[in-house]
């Protein structure tokens, strides 16, 4: 390697050069002449097979008429391949039936090709049956486009079984359309076999997969963004750009758009937008929708706007969809609606959403209704939902339970929860439990607290360690209360300082309550003015306590009362307790009830 290094840095390794290439092809424009004065020399001597060749490579260059007198010459004496050519000049020439003739002679003579061409003009014909008989006849021969035409015949006419015989074997000689069409073939039953919650028939996948990849590497762009596609999918993403790139050179929108999508996920969003432009000129109406996003986020909305309308043209829905978004984040109700009709009269879900939503909004619940149900039913899991709170705000609980559990079978967090209140409210906790795990799972907040409150009604008395000191093991139910804790939950929060507090961890009890007080948590607030009253700091903890009192807890009230008792503030204590009896609860208000009239005796004394 080092020796072939120096001479191409020195220049006296030779390397090709366009003089060189010219003199080439000068030099094989030569030796073709010469070889046809030798066979045309050789067939004016009578040699058959020589003028059998010369009419192929007259028929070739176009030369029809040189061509045509070689051919029947040859024919004329026996020669299956001349048969086979003069039928292809004359087909070309337009004398289809006369060019059928020759082909038959060839074909029963034993000339796959000419069989294969028989067979194609049949099936151009309509006459099926002979079509079959003669492709057949080229495919048993080894013949790779008659086994691909039988194929295609046999696919057309329903003969699965058939046709994938056959175009595995004109795939299996190198026919990459074949290969790409087995492929799909493969790809789809397998597919099939997925949605119908089998196991998958994973040997047709990676057999499928094996096609695309042989159709892909001899140049089919499908093949290739297909492939692309299932590597994407498998994260393998260095590859499945390779492949994108390949189709996308190659013209095929589809991969520049899937290409560009890849970039932006890896971050280069100015290269990914430069594969858009590229697919979204070829017509490519899900590049434009993202070209619009793209200059939607940067604040370009009559860029935008462009790229979503050019969308809308290439017969993409969403362009329509993304106008409607686009005009009520603007403001412009009325264009927003005229965008979300006209994607939802096609068909577009989450534009019916959309538009329900919006009619909703300006008091149409009539109008919205219909539009959340085409929604729905064509499977939005937004508007199955939004269904369930329609129906639940006119009390029509039965039929909101029934929109809820759609959507929360469909993984919609909200919903989930909803059913999960639902079925607390009708003593089935087994279920509730069930959806409020789905839901909490999901991320709500609320779903945690109450699947914690299913779980703590549960739990037995804690255990006393042998020296009778209580033992703390970390529970499940604790575990979900500081999940929504940590998620802002107020009265997780204070539910997790009351447990903290318990187990004598005073600190991370203060911090609980806090977070929940500050949040606006009167529960938080007074259990904060406990502890820190219990810590010596009763100045800090009056302030906690003025705080829950103000947002109406009773017993925040009666401890302000006694507080100001106690310091000699009977008129203050007095309105305190005032308070308290007024909020309750029952015991609270008697007590308090009573620490009044002994203010006002002492007050009038």
């Amino acid at each position: 390697m080092g020796d072939m290094a120096n001479l191409f840095e020195t220049g006296r390794f030779a390397q090709p050069s366009d003089q060189d290439e010219a003199a080439d092809e000068a030099q094989e424009a030569a030796d073709e002449a010469a070889e046809e004065v030798r066979r045309r020399l050789a067939a004016e001597a009578g040699d058959v097979e020589a003028m059998s060749v010369l009419g192929a490579m007259l028929l070739r260059r176009g030369d029809f008429d040189g061509a045509e007198s070689h051919l029947r010459a040859a024919t004329a004496a026996g020669d299956r391949a001349a048969a086979n050519n003069l039928g292809v000049l004359l087909h070309q020439r337009g004398y289809a039936d006369e060019a059928a003739g020759w082909w038959r002679i060839a074909a029963v003579a034993g000339s796959a090709p000419a069989a294969h061409a028989l067979g194609r003009h049949f099936r151009e014909r309509g006459d099926e049956p002979a079509a079959e008989y003669w492709l057949r006849q080229a495919a048993e021969q080894g013949h790779v486009l008659g086994a691909y035409a039988l194929a295609d015949l046999l696919e057309h006419r329903g003969d699965e079984a058939g046709a994938r015989r056959w175009m595995r074997a004109a795939a299996e000689r190198g026919h990459r359309e074949a290969a790409y069409r087995l492929a799909r073939t493969l790809d789809r039953n397998a597919g099939h076999r997925r949605d119908g919650r089998d196991e998958g028939d994973t040997e047709a996948a990676d057999e499928a997969e094996q096609w695309y990849r042989q159709a892909a590497a001899r140049g089919h762009r499908r093949a290739a963004l297909h492939l692309g596609t299932i590597l994407e999918k498998r994260g393998e993403l260095k590859e499945a750009g390779r492949w994108y790139l390949t189709s996308a050179k190659d013209g095929e929108a589809r991969a520049a758009c899937a290409l560009g999508f890849l970039l932006r996920d890896a971050g280069d969003t100015e290269s990914a937008a430069v594969w858009w432009l590229r697919a979204a000129q070829n017509g490519d109406g899900n590049a434009a929708n993202a070209l619009g996003a793209l200059h939607a986020e940067r604040g370009e909305t009559q860029t935008a706007e462009r790229w979503y309308r050019a969308a809308m043209d290439a017969g993409d829905d969403n362009g329509a969809y993304n106008l409607g978004l686009l005009c009520a984040d603007q403001g412009r109700t009325t264009q927003a609606e005229q965008w979300y009709r006209r994607a939802a009269y096609a068909g577009h879900r989450e534009a019916s959403n959309a538009l329900a939503i919006l009619l909703l909004r300006s008091g149409d619940e009539t109008g919205a209704e219909p539009w959340f149900s085409k929604a729905a039913e064509a499977g939005s899991v937004d508007a199955a939902f939004n269904l369930g709170i329609l129906h639940a705000g006119r009390g029509e609980e039965r039929a909101a339970l029934r929109w809820y559990e759609r959507a929360a079978s469909a993984g919609h967090t909200e919903a989930a929860l909803q059913v999960g209140i639902a079925r607390l409210r009708d003593g089935d906790e087994r279920e509730a439990e069930r959806f409020l795990r789905c839901a909490a799972g999901g991320g709500s907040a609320e779903a945690a607290y109450r699947l914690a409150t299913v779980l703590d009604a549960r739990r037995p008395p804690a255990p006393e360690h042998e020296l009778g000191e209580p033992a703390h093991e970390k529970s499940e139910c604790e575990e979900w209360y500081e999940r929504a804790a940590s998620q802002g939950h107020r009265r997780a929060q204070v539910r997790v300082g009351m447990m903290a507090a318990a187990r004598g961890d005073v600190v991370e009890a203060a911090r609980w309550y806090r977070e929940a007080a500050e949040a606006g948590s009167r529960n938080g607030a007074f259990n904060l003015g406990l502890l820190l009253a219990r810590e010596g700091s009763e100045p800090e903890a009056v302030v906690w306590w003025r705080r829950a009192a103000d947002a109406g807890h009773g017993r925040a009230a009666l401890r302000l009362a006694l507080v100001c008792a106690r310091r000699g503030e009977l008129a203050e204590g007095q309105r305190w307790a005032d308070l308290a009896v007024s909020l309750g609860p029952r015991e609270v208000g008697e007590r308090a009830a009573r620490l009044r009239d002994a203010l006002r005796q002492e007050l009038s004394a």
